[in-house]
């Protein structure tokens, strides 16, 4: 049955704050491609772009609903999720995928830094922003990170669009906690209510920021989630467009 949906006022919007990682900027799944390639594993981008959106229902429920692992990183869990939907690797038993992801995790992120690898900027980021600033609009991020995300907005040509920049590992609580939104809105002088989260994982990005009292909205690009009671978008500029003509 379809959730009811709570619908965004979006001719009252005047604060935008978005995630990074699969909302401004993406994985490089070339460099993903050319690690598997090289242990015989491979697996062409475009089929990892897809898996990694596939896996976002089950990685968002199992770390911020049942729990991740104790014993496996975040980001072991995440690459985890997205192999389990790469067909190329069917092939491989739990247990070796297991290993595989133990393998190229210090690899893809060396000393743990999320910026050695979420470094594409998705397509049509740069000019949903641009969008959104000439209509007005104050824009931030709020993002679950390691201190190194204003870095990454800064080499992706990106960080000159925020008015504020949150990193979790700065401001010392994590999404879906509400503290993270409020320092947020603070810092931007922003009424809850006429401000819109954009995220990609439910639970983490819509749940947190409504227990703030932000509106909020789901990039969902190729239909992946089960009924919702958010409303969603394929992309960035899919949210501009709606902004534009409210």
């Amino acid at each position: 049955m379809q959730e009811h949906i709570e619908a965004v006022p979006y001719a009252d919007i005047d604060t935008v704050f978005l995630d990074v990682g699969n909302t401004l900027i993406s994985i490089d799944f070339d460099r993903v491609d050319a690690e598997l390639a090289a242990r015989r594993w491979p697996c062409e981008p475009h089929a990892l772009r897809r898996a990694e959106a596939a896996a976002r229902p089950g990685y968002s429920e199992r770390v911020f609903v049942t729990g991740a692992p104790p014993d496996r990183s975040l980001f072991h869990s995440y690459l985890s999720a997205i192999f389990e939907h790469v067909e190329s690797l069917a092939a491989l038993s739990p247990i070796d995928r297991d290993e595989l992801v133990t393998e190229l995790g210090p690899v893809l992120r060396p000393d743990g830094r999320a910026s050695a690898l979420w470094r594409m900027v998705m397509p049509g980021v740069p000019e949903a922003l641009e969008r959104m600033k000439q209509q007005g609009l104050t824009l931030a991020v709020i993002s679950n990170s390691d201190g190194t995300c204003a870095a990454s907005l800064e080499a992706a040509g990106l960080l000159h669009h925020m008015n504020v920049v949150i990193d979790s590992a700065e401001v010392g609580v994590e999404k879906p906690d509400p503290r993270i939104f409020e320092i947020a809105l603070a810092r931007c002088g922003a009424d809850p209510q006429r401000a819109l989260y954009i995220g990609d994982l439910y639970h983490a990005d819509v749940v947190g920021a409504r227990g703030a009292g932000l509106h909020a909205l789901l990039l969902d690009p190729y239909g992946d989630w089960p009924p919702l009671d958010c409303e969603r978008a394929t992309d960035l500029s899919a949210v501009a467009d709606r902004l534009a003509t409210s």
